[in-house]
């Protein structure tokens, strides 16, 4: 599994959230961090769509993160990720940068998830990606952290 992201590794508590979360999965994802594109923002587009592609691999199963994607409650993401585990291919979740993902991108997908309506900084994505696929696999592996007995209203 990788996970594909436009923009540069930094340092702060959102790279360390990211790090802490993907440490915790097993086996964990690789993480590729591409630079921003510059120019119009359709040209920013295109030339992220070309890096992104460039680092899928042929049989990946791509998951791209586009606020048109599907939207899954948690218990729902974890039987979605064991159907895409299932189709033992290597899972890539793609996440563009501040123009979003190109077409290109989107069409290569088979898969597209949404973190929800909110628009969030891109290390924040990345960090809460990597947390909700770390309770997906532990609520998968029964492991008590989702804690799905609390009541809800």
């Amino acid at each position: 599994m990788r996970i594909v992201a436009i923009g540069r590794d930094t340092t702060g508590p959102e790279t360390e959230l990211l790090r802490r979360y993907v440490a915790r999965l097993r086996p964990p994802p690789e993480l590729i961090a591409l630079p921003d594109g510059h120019g119009s923002p359709v040209e920013i587009k295109r030339r992220e769509a070309e890096a992104i592609l460039k680092r899928l691999g042929a049989g990946d199963f791509v998951i791209a993160l586009d606020q048109a994607g599907s939207a899954p409650d948690s218990l729902g993401l974890a039987a979605q990720l064991a159907r895409w585990r299932e189709t033992g291919r290597a899972l890539a979740f793609v996440i563009g940068g501040a123009e979003g993902l190109d077409g290109a991108v989107i069409g290569r997908a088979e898969a597209t998830l949404s973190l929800g309506r909110l628009t969030f900084p891109h290390l924040l994505a990345r960090a809460i990606l990597a947390e909700q696929l770390y309770r997906a696999q532990s609520i998968l592996d029964g492991h008590p952290y989702h804690r799905a007995g609390r009541p809800t209203r």
